[in-house]
């Protein structure tokens, strides 16, 4: 029997060229003159390293000689997208002495001019459920943590035989987009990073977070700016109880205003929540007295989509293992990641992917060197009829037994 699918339309350009042009050379040059990188290059040009990065993350590959002997195999097809390959000693000193701020700046000029071109990828999906019923824009605040090679890298050294780094990301819950990034190393306590990570967050806003973030003077900072917040409260709070606002009502254990350390006013709300198929009993704090109490439970639950979306960029992308020892290295790698992450979701945006983040890679990966029409093989795809979404987060925010009350 005969495909019904029409196969993608030819292009003159390889796949990854196609995405690489998503990336002004212009800018690229503007970048790497402000971060000083180009002061840095010589032989190895800048674009050539970026592209070899960006190629190790859309290949997955093993490591420094995966990299070069592949991208010097293709090198015919690598002198059509602009760039040459590296040398192995090359790449590996490129990513050890030339600043990461290059890649960090340049993903964050790149992000935003994606979403200038595209308001709509900007906003991000604003007509369902729990986005659609607070209609402001909602943050989630968390951090992942990467293992490394503790003999090889004192300076992220984390428990005796241990060394990681930590990732502390704010990710807009509409367009499942990072809107604030920060990679150091995983000593150091979560809260500690909470003012900087929540610092671009507009009066109004909501942002959720976990219990480690709780830092009593940075959420009374929140408040006096206008920000709702969400987050569990600490096992160990000590508080007292001024007013109850309801009495047990099903899933509601207890719903309180409360008075902790500083004289300061919070509300309280206990409630049984499903985990993974069992009821746990879960403590919120907020500083929104006229949510209901569901309300207030249904948005720390979408605190679970950074987990998704770092579930997403850990397994998807290459965030396992590192190309090099050094921070500076480390810090390269994962801004490349996050800058293909942004790059496969924009293709995915234009060309209406209806299927999964991961075989979203998985196509890309396959067709990197061919000259095919990315968007019109996407959109092929997309005709399939998948059943997944390419944000692959949770789509249903509500606690069970509850309906879609209103806030």
């Amino acid at each position: 029997m005969k495909s019904r699918t029409k196969p993608p339309a030819r292009s003159n350009i390889v796949v990854l060229k196609q995405l690489l042009k998503h990336i002004p050379r212009s800018l690229i040059s503007e970048v790497a003159r402000e971060t000083g990188v180009e002061a840095k290059a010589r032989e190895f040009c800048v674009f050539s390293h970026l592209s070899s990065m960006l190629f190790a993350q859309l290949t997955h590959a093993m490591g420094l000689n995966d990299v070069c002997d592949w991208l010097r195999l293709k090198q015919a097809a690598l002198a059509g997208v602009g760039a040459v390959p590296p040398s192995r000693n090359g790449l590996s000193h490129a990513n050890k002495v030339r600043p990461a701020e290059f890649t960090e700046t340049l993903f964050w000029r790149v992000l935003e001019r994606l979403q200038n071109l595209e308001p709509s990828f900007a906003a991000g999906k604003r007509g369902r459920g729990l986005l659609r019923r607070f209609r402001v824009r909602i943050h989630a605040v968390d951090s992942t943590v990467m293992e490394l090679f503790a003999n090889c890298m004192d300076w992220a050294k984390h428990r005796r035989r241990k060394a990681a780094a930590k990732m502390h990301l704010r990710l807009d819950l509409h367009s499942f987009l990072p809107s604030f990034a920060i990679v150091d190393t995983a000593g150091e306590h979560d809260n500690k990073r909470a003012r900087e990570v929540c610092a671009g967050i507009a009066a109004g806003e909501i942002v959720v977070f976990d219990k480690a973030y709780v830092d009593f003077d940075h959420l009374a900072d929140l408040d006096a700016r206008g920000v709702w917040w969400v987050t569990r409260a600490k096992d160990n709070m000590s508080f007292r109880v001024r007013r109850n606002l309801i009495k047990d009502e099903g899933k509601i254990v207890r719903d309180q205003m409360v008075q902790i350390e500083g004289g300061r006013v919070v509300r309280r709300v206990e409630a049984w929540v499903e985990v993974d198929g069992e009821d746990r009993l879960m403590v919120f704090i907020t500083n929104n007295p006229n949510w209901s109490p569901t309300s207030v439970c249904d948005l720390y639950r979408r605190r679970w989509d950074i987990e998704v979306f770092f579930k997403q960029v850990k397994q998807t992308l290459k965030l396992g293992t590192f190309l090099g020892h050094s921070a500076n290295a480390v810090r390269w790698q994962v801004f490349s990641a996050l800058l293909v992450y942004v790059l496969l979701r924009f293709e995915a945006h234009l060309s209406n992917w209806g299927h999964s983040f991961t075989r979203l890679f998985a196509v890309v990966r396959a067709a990197l060197w061919e000259r095919v029409d990315l968007r019109a093989l996407l959109s092929a795809y997309g005709t399939a009829g998948g059943s997944f979404k390419v944000l692959a987060a949770l789509q249903q925010a509500w606690l069970p037994g509850f309906a879609r009350g209103a806030t």
